[in-house]
């Protein structure tokens, strides 16, 4: 979240005062600066307890933790949304997401042009903040099952994000430089002190939410089913009231009027430079010593020689976004990984998307660990850490990071049931019959293919593998029960899980074949089903508003998928009475069958057998992978940008700030193509990522290398050396669209 960081500095907004207005052709010399446009008129504003802060901030402040709270709160959950609840594929909801996390990247540009050329910040805030409330409440109602069928949901879940992405990136830009606008010029002390407490808002925002709505999905009930609506619905409520508090404060706030958009003008700059050359390509014009030397017939000198230390840093910004593309799977990829891993920690039992959590509070304890100790040690030491180094380090840490999650992902590929092959089948079974029964799988030729003699409720400590001829076939079975024998036939698909379940029938027995769950982890789910042996029919209550069906007389239920934890007073009904059950602990990632019987005297019990295992790979293997790419993201953001303000004019600020959200857009982009088309298992797309940005890391250090830095002073220094005398051949260009 150093992104967000960086993006609060005053200098940084994207609608920094426009102090390069259009030179006329001829008349004006290029010499001539364009005066500023007029400050807005100062307006006293109430202190707080009579220090020299604005009560203003209070609101601008209040307004930003809000906010926070409820942009990465509604993020966490939204992969595991599109996962459960829309029944995307992993793939598909990793796209989705990451065009999300883009589209909110791009929307700053659009949020910076409207507040500085039509409405400004306060005016823009206000607007984009509604149309901000909007989009949570769409996306809200997009979470409700009684709400229409999946398609309603998809297109207001659409719709709403659309929409969120418009708000939360269009007041990025305005609503840290607003606060800025508060302070008077003689209280810079103050407003530096500001722009820490803005960013520990900002931080605290994320850093609750992304732990506290996690719980609202996975520990509260709604409509039997995790409560989406309930994860989306308190962000949305906590956006409301960032809109309220910032309203309130309307009348003590100091409005600056539009004052023009440098992006806007650098864009005109650099078009009219290239559009200039290109018409006079005549050999009789001179030629220029800089390709923006051809803008100088329009625009300022000084705006000319800023430029040409913008693109110097926009050069080494070509390979920045496949960093971004690493660093914002946390969301997605990884948390999809959690998924797939034991949450209990012992103390505390961690949704899958908590995990997300680590980076705000890893990234609260680097900042300072690195400025205060690491670097000062580096130094110490000799070593010249110059500011592409620190960079070309934190992209190696991040493509270690991607190592490790990629290790992480094999052992749980290891820990997992192995699958079954085309024309294969595994095959295991369940005796509900009272005594022993000897189970034999005959051939096409009455050959013998499995054998086992099978317990009265013995659990079965694995499947068996059958072979198929074909993508499907019948398999006759021969069961031994006391002194009969019973044969059967049963049809089976390939690449599926069955169970062979044996029940008495009078003095003989049956049989019934019965698929299994597919034979994964459930995504940290965990799922049953129940096979009712009494006479009755059953229905049992595994959430506050729904019921599971279990017909009489070894009826067999369809699969419900829970959270996991201890179910010691499961509610059941049949006709007749009510009674409890215990489940017991039911973990992450496993199947459970439950057999429910009447023969002990003492009421209804439930026999259990797991036969898909827990996750067994605690969640707390992916902290290393966490601590590395947040040790990268302190080393590349920070440093990145301050290296880039470091080589360009204040006056270019802005523009890196576009830029550099623009890089972070670019980079989810890469992550949205490589999983809608890449079709490698998932550790070895993690392998393509670290390996991708170790190439990557080895051209930005060798662009690095050759970069030779520059002081700030030089360019205004040189301003008039570097671009030629044009006055006395302007005769022979052309000029098309330029005032005369």
């Amino acid at each position: 979240m150093l992104e967000e960081r960086e993006s609060k500095e005053p200098a940084m907004n994207l609608f920094q005062k426009n102090e390069f207005k259009e030179t006329p052709f001829l008349p004006v010399s290029p010499e001539e600066v364009p005066p500023r446009p007029p400050s807005f008129p100062k307006k006293p504003s109430p202190k707080i307890c009579g220090s020299n802060y604005p009560l203003s901030i209070v609101f601008i402040v209040v307004n930003e933790f809000c906010e926070r709270f409820s942009y990465y709160g509604m993020k966490a959950v939204l992969t595991l949304y599109f996962l459960y609840f829309l029944h995307w594929s992993e793939d598909t909801s990793t796209s989705v997401y990451h065009a999300f996390s883009s589209l909110c990247y791009f929307t700053p540009i659009l949020g910076a042009a409207i507040a500085d050329s039509w409405l400004g910040k306060f005016k823009t805030i206000i607007y984009l903040s509604l149309v901000y409330v909007l989009g949570h409440v769409i996306k809200s109602m997009g979470a409700l099952p009684i709400l229409g069928g999946q398609m309603l949901h998809t297109v207001l879940s659409m719709v709403g994000l659309s929409l969120i992405a418009l708000g939360t990136g269009g007041i990025k830009p305005c609503v840290a430089a607003f606060g800025g606008d508060q302070f008077e010029e003689k209280h810079a002390e103050e407003r530096t002190r500001y722009f820490s407490v803005f960013y520990l808002s900002i931080n605290a925002g994320s850093l609750i939410s992304t732990f506290v709505t996690p719980m609202l999905r996975g520990d509260v009930q709604c409509f039997g089913k995790d409560c989406y609506a309930l994860a989306f619905g308190v962000p949305g409520l906590l956006m409301v009231i960032a809109l309220v508090v910032f309203a309130m404060g309307s009348k003590i706030y100091r409005k600056p009027p539009p004052e023009g958009n440098i992006v806007t003008q650098v864009v005109r700059c650099i078009w009219f430079a290239i559009s200039n050359r290109l018409k006079n390509r005549s050999a009789d014009i001179p030629k220029r010593e800089h390709w923006l030397d051809w803008a100088a017939e329009k625009y300022p000198r000084q705006l000319i020689m800023d430029v040409k230390a913008l693109t110097r840093v926009l050069f080494l910004y070509i390979p920045l976004p496949m960093f971004w593309a690493l660093l914002d799977q946390q969301g997605s990829r990884w948390t999809l990984q959690a998924t797939r891993m034991n949450g209990n920690l012992g103390f505390f039992v961690l949704q899958p998307d908590q995990m997300q959590v680590l980076n705000p509070f890893l990234v609260l304890i680097f900042i300072p660990l690195f400025d205060l100790v690491i670097y000062p040690l580096v130094s110490k030491c000799g070593i010249n850490f110059t500011s592409l180094r620190k960079m070309a380090v934190g992209m190696i840490l991040a493509c270690l990071a991607f190592a490790v999650a990629a290790t992480v992902e094999i052992k749980i590929n290891e820990m997992a049931p192995p699958q079954p092959d085309s024309q294969e089948i595994f095959l295991q079974v369940l005796n509900l019959a009272d005594n022993e029964v000897k189970v034999t799988v005959l051939g096409d030729e009455n050959n013998s293919l499995l054998a086992e003699s099978v317990k009265s409720f013995q659990k079965m400590p694995h499947y068996s593998k059958l072979h198929l001829k074909t993508k499907s076939q019948n398999f006759h079975f021969q069961l031994k029960y006391h002194n009969l024998s019973v044969y059967t036939e049963h049809s089976v698909e390939e690449k599926k899980w069955y169970t062979l379940i044996i029940r008495e029938d009078g003095k003989s027995i049956s049989s019934m074949m019965v698929k299994d769950e597919e034979n994964k982890t459930t995504n940290g789910m965990t799922a049953m089903r129940f096979v009712n042996t009494l006479h009755e029919e059953l229905n049992i209550s595994l959430g506050t508003d729904t019921s599971l069906g279990v017909e009489e007389d070894y009826g067999v239920s369809a699969y419900r998928t829970v959270q996991r934890g201890e179910y010691s007073a499961v509610p059941c009904r049949t006709k007749n009475e009510d009674f409890s059950l215990n489940l017991g602990l039911l973990d992450f990632g496993a199947a459970y069958l439950f057999v429910i019987t009447n023969s002990t005297g003492q009421g209804p019990q439930a026999w259990k057998m797991e036969y898909i295992p827990a996750n067994k790979m605690s969640i707390a293997w992916q902290l290393p992978q966490y601590a590395l790419v947040t040790a990268g993201e302190v080393m590349f953001s920070v440093t990145g940008l301050e290296f880039s303000y470091s080589q360009a004019p204040s006056s270019m600020k802005s523009v890196l700030q576009a830029a550099w959200l623009l890089t972070v857009a670019v980079g989810n982009i890469i992550v949205l193509i490589v999983a809608q088309f890449s079709s490698l298992v998932q550790w070895a797309e993690f392998i393509l990522f670290s390996c991708l940005l170790l190439v990557v890391c080895l051209i930005f250090s060798i662009m690095g290398y050759y970069y030779v830095p520059i002081k700030l002073e030089d360019i205004q220094g040189s301003a008039d050396k570097q671009i030629p005398q044009i006055q006395g051949n302007m005769i022979n260009l052309e000029t098309k669209k330029t005032k005369l």
